[in-house]
C-alpha cells in the first residue's frame, strides 16, 4: 500500500465517526442542560428552605464541579477534544462559584 493510498483511505469519511460525534454531542448537551437546571434549583432551595439546608448546598457545590467535568470526560472519550477542552476550562472556572455555594 503506497503513501497516496493510505492518505486517500485516511481522508475517507467514516460513517461510524459521524454517529459517535452525534451521540457525544447529545450526551454533552443533556448533561449541560441538566446542570443548568438542577444546580440553580438546589441553590435556591438550600438558601430559601425552612432551615438553611447545608446538605443541599453541599450537593449543589459538588454538582457545580462534577457535571462539567463529566461532560469533559465524555467529550474527550468520544474524540471531541475541542469540546472536552472547553468543558475542562468551564470546570476550572466553576471552582470559585462552588466554593461560594459551599460557604452559603
Amino acid at each position: 500500500m503506497s503513501f497516496t493510498d493510505r492518505m486517500a483511505y485516511a481522508l475517507e469519511k467514516d460513517l461510524v465517526d459521524d454517529e459517535r460525534h452525534a451521540k457525544v454531542g447529545l450526551r454533552v448537551t443533556a448533561i449541560t442542560a441538566g446542570w443548568a437546571v438542577i444546580v440553580p434549583i438546589l441553590v435556591v432551595y438550600g438558601v430559601t428552605g425552612r432551615e438553611r439546608e447545608t446538605e443541599v448546598l453541599s450537593i449543589a457545590a459538588t454538582l457545580t464541579l462534577l457535571l462539567p467535568f463529566l461532560a469533559a470526560v465524555i467529550a474527550t472519550h468520544g474524540r471531541r477534544f475541542g469540546i472536552g477542552g472547553a468543558y475542562v476550562v468551564l470546570t476550572l472556572l466553576m471552582v470559585l462559584p462552588a466554593v461560594w455555594i459551599a460557604q452559603l
